[in-house]
């Protein structure tokens, strides 16, 4: 999360969390009357704050190999999760063909994150 290696986070990563912050309570304010987008909305944010949280730990734990595999493992799980959540919101407002070609992408993208953490190294 830009750690700029003084373990104080940089200015600009403030930023961009001050902004995604915004944006999720203004997408949860719209989402207000429909529990199912409210649900998304907030399941997303709190997805994305503990990616940001585990990069960090992976980024910072060079040193121990167990933390930087746990943190790794994190990282995945929850880039998937984030990758089928969104796949499983656009693919339905799709014509068939690209909704399957939507989801088909979201696990060619879980394949490869999995591969480029865990099997290629």
């Amino acid at each position: 999360m830009m750690d700029r290696g003084d373990g104080h986070i940089s200015l600009l990563a403030k930023l961009g969390l001050a902004v995604l912050t915004c944006n999720s309570l203004v997408a949860a304010y719209r989402s207000w009357g429909d529990p199912g987008s409210l649900a998304f909305v907030e399941l997303a944010y709190a997805a994305l704050l503990l990616l940001l949280h585990f990069l960090r730990r992976f980024e910072r734990a060079a040193a121990a190999p167990a933390d930087r595999g746990r943190a790794k493992a994190a990282v995945w799980a929850l880039s998937t999760l984030l990758t089928a959540m969104f796949a499983a919101r656009v693919a339905p407002l799709m014509p068939l063909p690209v909704g399957v070609a939507v989801w088909a992408v979201a696990a060619v993208t879980a394949g490869g994150g999995f591969w480029a953490l865990f099997i290629s190294h």
